[in-house]
């Protein structure tokens, strides 16, 4: 059990990452981009192909990067400059890039066994001062994980970040003050799949391997960590937010592995585990909300019974004598 746990303790903290990348495109710019699918193969694709290459684990995860920003950024030019639906965009590109990936990749699967990754170096530095290997990964992870929620905050705070925010919440008004709302969608949206194109080369150096078929349904993974981190961490601020992005990524991880440990229960089961798991997340709040104004208005009406009787036991106050 705990084993089970530890592991997906692990992959949670690096699907954060990507998390945190679609909170950005859905959340900050109220953007549906399914580019996501896509740009996290990318990034696994870049990173494995260039480290088999020889090309040293920090500039092939740095490469992996910035090819997610291309991507996203491609998705938001299409929809602002070449007039595209939103959503449709992101299929559009979604599509492009697993024909892109399978390019990069040269085949549907690149092994990364017998290749040093940026966790092989992370391994060797953990085990010279005396931690086990598993632990170093997760704790070079969780310092990784929170420095870039750390400069997510600081970005959103900025002057630019606020207009990203801005153009998420009202397009219209930011335009008024003569803001370039197409330029702010196109960063945000190269900023979002950036990090899930970082994501996903992590992923790969983790697992060994990048497949062209890796990235389908993670946008649902990431939309359900967005959703069950607010829904149990909420959002008044920014900073909390963030927060509650990483550990929405770490519970849903750790649900998914409890759920598979049910013997009834397959792993061709998993979409639908994070179908479910959604659906709850989305239901339960508004069930909750509804359940508490039913006893906020119980309550009021059992003190507005209880009135009268406060009033002199009649329901009316005694005239004063003259």
């Amino acid at each position: 059990m705990f084993t089970a746990i530890f592991g997906s303790f692990e992959s949670g903290i690096i699907y954060a990452i990507m998390a945190l990348g679609v909170y950005l495109s859905f959340r900050v710019l109220d953007f549906p981009d399914l580019t996501v699918d896509g740009s996290f193969v990318t990034g696994a694709a870049v990173a494995a192909t260039l480290l088999v290459a020889g090309v040293n684990p920090a500039l092939a995860s740095v490469a992996a990067i910035f090819v997610g920003f291309i991507a996203g950024c491609i998705t938001g030019i299409l929809h602002t400059i070449g007039k595209i639906n939103a959503l449709l965009s992101g299929i559009l590109m979604m599509i492009a890039l697993y024909s892109i990936n399978l390019r990069i990749m040269g085949r549907s699967n690149v092994s990364l066994l017998n290749t040093d990754t940026l966790f092989t170096s992370v391994e060797e530095f953990f085990a010279e001062i005396g931690i086990p290997s598993s632990w170093g990964i997760l704790i070079f992870m969780t310092i990784v994980t929170f420095l870039i929620k750390f400069l997510v905050d600081r970005f959103l705070k900025t002057e630019i970040g606020l207009a990203v925010r801005a153009t998420g919440d009202n397009q219209r008004m930011i335009r008024s003050f003569a803001a370039n709302t197409n330029t702010l969608v196109i960063l945000g949206l190269g900023l979002s799949n950036a990090l899930v194109a970082f994501s996903g080369s992590l992923i790969a150096q983790l697992g060994g391997f990048a497949d062209v078929g890796m990235g389908i349904g993670m946008i649902i993974i990431g939309l359900a960590s967005v959703i069950i981190g607010e829904a149990i961490f909420g959002t008044k601020t920014i900073v909390r937010t963030t927060f509650a992005v990483i550990g929405g990524a770490i519970i849903y991880r750790i649900v998914i592995s409890m759920a598979l440990r049910v013997e009834f229960l397959e792993t061709g089961d998993m979409k639908l585990i994070t179908a479910t798991i959604v659906i709850l997340a989305l239901v339960m709040p508004k069930i909750i909300d509804s359940m508490r104004d039913k006893k906020r208005k119980k309550q009021k009406i059992r003190e507005l019974e209880a009135m009268p009787a406060v009033m002199n036991g009649e329901g009316e106050h005694n005239a004063p004598a003259k």
